[in-house]
C-alpha cells in the first residue's frame, strides 16, 4: 500500500509516499481502507524530533493518528463493528491508503469522511482540558489560539455546557469564533485589558491551545495557575499551571458523542482545506505556519 514515511527527524522534505506492507487488525482492532486522515501539530512536532526525549521513533515511521474509512478488517473480539461499516477514530499510521484503529465510532451517513477524519484528537483534547481545568457550567473561559481544530471543539464543548468562551485570534477569524459562539478579541499586547473589557467579572479558567508563550499572562489574567491549562506548552508546569497529555480515556464515548452532535447539527468542524496523500509535507507546512481556522485533512480516493 502506498504511505507516508520518514526515515529520520528533520523538516517537511524528510517525508515521502512509499509501498509498505499492509497492517493487519491485531485482537480488539479494526483495519480501514482510509478515506480521510487528519493533520494536527503532533504529526510534525514528532516528525522534526520535539517528541524524541519522551517517544521513541523507530525508523522507517508513518505518520497520523487519527482517520476515517471503510472497515475491511475485524480483529478477534470485535463485534461492535463488521467489514463495510464506515467509521472513524484513532490508529496509527493513518496517513495511508489502510490504517489499524485502536478506538473508534461509526460515522453517521451525514456526515462526510472528510469532517469525520479531523474529529478524534480535536474532541477527546478538548473534552479532556475543559475536564481537567475544572470550569463550570455560568462560569467564563479564555481560550488562547480559539480558531484552530481543537479550539473549535473547546469552543463548542464548552458552550454546550453553559461555558462563556473569550477566544483569541486574528481579526480575520473573528467571525469564525462568533458563529462557533465565543466572543472574539485579539492576541498580542494588551490583552489582560481587552479581556477585562469583555469580561469585568473576571475569567475563571483559561486554556493554551496554541502553545505561543503565554502562560505567564495567562496565569495573571486568572490569578490561579491551577486554573490554566495548556495542551500545547510543555513548560507549563513549571509555572504552576497544568499541562494536559493522554492516554484518552474512553475516547470511543466520545466519538459517539460528537457523532450525535454532528448529526443533530450542535457540533461542526471546518474543513480549511483538503490534500492528497503526496501533498502531505505542504499540508504540514500549513500546519506549522499556524493560521488555520478548522482542519486540514488529507484525502485518500
Amino acid at each position: 500500500m502506498k504511505a507516508v514515511q520518514f526515515n529520520d527527524y528533520g523538516g517537511p522534505e524528510v517525508l515521502h509516499v512509499d509501498e509498505v506492507d499492509e497492517p493487519h487488525a491485531g485482537p480488539g482492532k479494526i483495519r480501514i481502507a482510509v478515506r480521510a486522515a487528519g493533520v494536527n501539530p503532533s504529526d510534525w512536532k514528532r516528525r522534526d524530533g520535539q517528541y524524541r526525549d519522551f517517544e521513541e521513533v523507530t525508523f522507517p515511521s508513518g505518520l497520523g493518528v487519527e482517520a476515517s474509512g471503510i472497515v475491511d478488517e475485524v480483529g478477534a473480539g470485535v463485534s461492535s463493528v463488521s467489514v463495510g461499516d464506515a467509521v472513524f477514530g484513532f490508529g496509527e499510521g493513518a496517513m495511508a491508503e489502510y490504517a489499524v484503529l485502536t478506538h473508534w465510532a461509526h460515522k453517521p451517513d451525514d456526515v462526510p469522511f472528510e469532517v469525520a477524519g479531523g474529529l478524534p484528537v480535536i474532541v477527546d483534547t478538548a473534552t479532556r482540558a475543559l475536564d481537567e481545568v475544572g470550569v463550570k457550567s455560568g462560569q467564563t473561559l479564555l481560550a488562547s489560539g480559539a480558531a484552530g481544530g481543537i479550539g473549535t471543539a473547546v469552543i463548542q464543548f464548552a458552550c454546550l455546557r453553559g461555558i462563556a468562551v473569550i477566544g483569541t485570534a486574528s481579526a480575520r477569524k473573528h467571525d469564525y469564533l462568533r458563529e462557533l459562539g465565543a466572543i472574539p478579541t485579539t492576541y498580542g499586547p494588551g490583552l489582560a485589558e481587552r479581556v477585562r473589557e469583555l469580561a469585568p467579572q473576571g475569567i475563571d479558567a483559561a486554556l493554551d491551545l496554541a502553545g505561543s508563550g503565554i502562560i505567564p499572562e495567562l496565569i495573571d489574567i486568572v490569578g490561579n495557575p491551577k486554573r490554566v491549562l495548556s495542551v500545547a506548552d510543555f513548560s507549563a508546569e513549571q509555572y504552576g499551571a497544568k499541562f494536559s497529555h493522554g492516554p484518552p480515556k474512553a475516547p470511543e464515548l466520545i466519538f459517539a458523542y460528537v457523532a450525535r452532535l454532528c448529526s443533530q447539527g450542535l457540533f461542526r468542524l471546518r474543513v480549511e482545506q483538503t490534500f492528497a496523500l503526496e501533498q502531505t509535507a505542504q499540508a504540514q507546512q500549513v500546519s506549522a505556519r499556524g493560521h488555520v481556522a478548522g482542519k486540514l485533512i488529507i484525502s485518500i480516493a
